[in-house]
């Protein structure tokens, strides 16, 4: 599982004390909703443990299917409630190497289905590989395109999706696919990005814009060397491509483990994958940028959002963001919220959603279960 999707799951697990008060908070919203909120962060805070959610709900069915769409087949689980289905969601699994069999994410899709959705996680053989790229956004589509066709998993069209970091982009990017821009009610993005050369920025420097002005946060190393591995079959020098990945490996076992031995042995191209990756400038992010082998420009291109035509989005964005994130800044979930459309986006920014070991307040608790509630009011009563 991608540490975006473990630093929530392990978020949540703070959550248990006091989830009842936060009802009491609420207000203009339907207390039975809120209520269900409050079981629904405490059932992904027991993971696999008892909880009020799991004694008061049949256990959800977990079914491998396989379905094809013009010509294109997939295989995927299905998670659906013996009691039926509200609204389909379309969960997708981000850059992890056990893809839909994580147990963090099988708890979590379970979870959802408690709540009544039916919820679709394909298996992405690319996403397996740690290799997010822009044919993720056709397969996202395909997968939703059958989700949301069929009544049962999907009443009255009703249906969304859920995504965690990087695979926020490609999620958006199907919503905005001209067959599905009608169907699709809602994205759930849990610290998403904006603007990929802005992130790329940050993981590579640890500096990032606030109203204009660098400010610094120490970056994630891991998450700069996936990017490694992800974009090393862009590059045409077979040589460098074994480089590059195994400086990557060798970094993502071990992040201070040296590297001198095979940067030497670099050649022009992967020399230049290798100069961005160690820069810590953010003035030179551009130069740097713009030295990258074309393949690996032309997929930051297509998988960006910041150069998209986000007024023809219909789905609301429901953003949730750490402020302390030290993978993609929250300034990003921030930037995404200000250029859709008017009234489409909630943002929820919290406190210590990176932080894990520090016990989140309780304005914090009360946004994620707004989030929650946001969730929900998209499926329905």
């Amino acid at each position: 599982m991608s540490q975006r999707r473990k630093t929530l799951l392990m978020f949540l697990g703070a959550l248990g004390a006091g989830l009842a008060s936060l009802v009491l908070l609420s207000t203009g919203c339907s207390p039975h909703r809120g209520w269900e909120a409050a079981l629904v962060l405490a059932d992904l805070a027991a993971v696999e443990g008892p909880s009020a959610l799991k004694r008061g709900t049949p256990e959800p069915e977990r079914t491998g299917v396989f379905f094809a769409v013009e010509g294109r087949g997939y295989s995927a689980d299905l998670y659906r409630s013996p009691e039926g289905s509200l609204a389909g969601l379309l969960l997708v699994p981000g850059a992890a190497e056990e893809g839909k069999d994580d147990p963090r994410l099988v708890a979590f899709a379970t979870t959802l289905a408690r709540a009544r959705f039916a919820v679709l996680v394909p298996d992405l053989q690319s996403l397996r590989e740690l290799r997010v790229n822009p044919g993720n956004v056709g397969e996202l589509a395909d997968a939703f395109s059958w989700l949301v066709s069929d009544p049962v998993l999907s009443p009255e069209g009703r249906a969304g999706m859920v995504a965690f970091s990087y695979a926020a982009g490609p999620a958006v990017l199907a919503a905005l696919e001209p067959p599905l821009r009608e169907k699709v009610r809602f994205v759930f993005a849990v610290g998403g990005y904006h603007d990929l050369a802005a992130v790329l920025a940050f993981f590579t420097t640890g500096s990032f814009r606030v109203d204009g002005r660098w400010e610094y946060l120490e970056p994630n190393e891991y998450g700069k060397w996936v990017f490694v591995l992800a974009n090393v079959g862009r590059l045409g020098d077979p040589i460098d491509r074994d480089l590059l990945e195994a400086m990557a490996r060798r970094r993502m076992e071990n992040l201070s483990a040296p590297l001198e031995d095979l940067a030497s042995r670099l050649g022009p191209e992967g020399s230049r994958v290798f100069d961005f990756i160690a820069n810590r400038d953010p003035e030179r992010v551009p130069a740097l940028l713009d030295l990258l082998p074309e393949g690996i420009r032309r997929d930051i291109a297509a998988l960006t959002l910041v150069d998209k035509n986000l007024s023809a989005l219909r789905a609301k964005l429901l953003l949730v963001h750490g402020r302390d994130d030290n993978i993609i800044p929250y300034t990003e979930s921030i930037a995404l919220a200000g250029a859709a459309p008017a009234g489409q986006a909630r943002l929820f920014l919290v406190r210590d959603l990176a932080h894990v070991d520090i016990r989140p307040g309780l304005a914090s608790r009360f946004r994620m279960w707004r989030a929650v509630q946001a969730l929900l009011a998209e499926r329905g009563n």
